[in-house]
């Protein structure tokens, strides 16, 4: 399981090596936090609104997005990766 974890953690810094890339993650990272925990809230109860952690979610993946196409690895986003070891790890 920590060779697993290695492995996922040096493919997903592998995958993010330019600089723009980075920033927009490090952007990005923040608002995808905030919207899921908005959105999360409302399903427990809290006050906040649903529709505003939506929109921090779509910006934060358009943002990964973004940086993915500006890497040239639109497919080696860390969702996808994360994937391909859980197919891998349910293969073996």
């Amino acid at each position: 399981m920590i060779v697993l974890a290695f492995n996922l953690l040096k493919a997903i810094r592998n995958t993010h090596r330019h600089p723009v890339n980075r920033i927009l993650h490090y952007i990005g990272l923040p608002l995808y936090i905030v919207g899921i925990s908005m959105i999360a809230s409302y399903v427990i109860g809290q006050n906040t609104n649903p529709i505003s952690g939506l929109v921090l979610l779509i910006i934060a993946i358009s943002l990964f997005l973004t940086g993915h196409k500006v890497e040239g690895n639109l497919r080696a986003m860390t969702l996808i990766i994360l994937f391909k070891y859980l197919k891998i790890r349910i293969k073996d």
